[in-house]
């Protein structure tokens, strides 16, 4: 049982890991694209509406991949007073019922992000600015795709912990 969960597990933390590593390399893009709209606008006077907002869609779309991934590399913010102090099964409760929590709500927000996206798409939203990009609901796209990316590395987290509350407890000796 125990080597199913954690083939699944393994499984979905490396999906998570290799869309986290895409969205990494977005930075790049992200900075070039920033070095570029700062020289052409102060060297040759250029600048575009549409570059200046490939800036905040490429850091949108990084944060957004970047949540999972940030979890996937353990670089979550979490509070160790009492949990460091508590035994290790208990610990894997915690991480168990927490990574279910998470899984619930990041499906929950996928849920509710596909109407928004659907109602960007009926009406094929652009850019209010002249010269903007246009086909913005591809960019509210990437919401539920996240938010369905943070389900999955917490369905992996969840099977790790699951694996360790199911591992026999060592005999403490005396």
């Amino acid at each position: 049982m125990s080597g199913v969960i954690k083939t699944v597990a393994d499984g979905a933390s490396s999906l998570v890991r290799h869309t986290g590593q895409i969205a990494a390399w977005s930075a790049l893009a992200l900075v070039l694209v920033v070095a570029f709209n700062v020289l052409s606008r102060y060297l040759f006077s250029y600048g575009t509406v549409a570059l200046q907002e490939a800036e905040w869609h490429i850091m949108a779309v990084t944060a957004l991949f970047g949540m999972a991934y940030g979890l996937n590399q353990g670089g979550e913010v979490r509070v160790d007073i009492f949990y460091g102090s508590m035994n290790r099964r208990a610990q894997a409760l915690i991480d168990l019922l927490s990574n279910m929590l998470l899984c619930a709500v990041a499906l929950i927000i996928a849920y509710l992000c596909i109407a928004y996206v659907q109602s960007s798409y009926a009406i094929n939203e652009g850019s209010p600015d002249p010269g903007g990009l246009g086909y913005r609901y591809l960019l509210k796209a990437t919401m539920p795709v996240a938010f369905v990316l943070l389900a999955i590395q917490a369905v992996a987290m969840t099977g790790e912990a699951a694996v360790k509350l199911l591992k026999p407890s060592p005999l403490k000796q005396e």
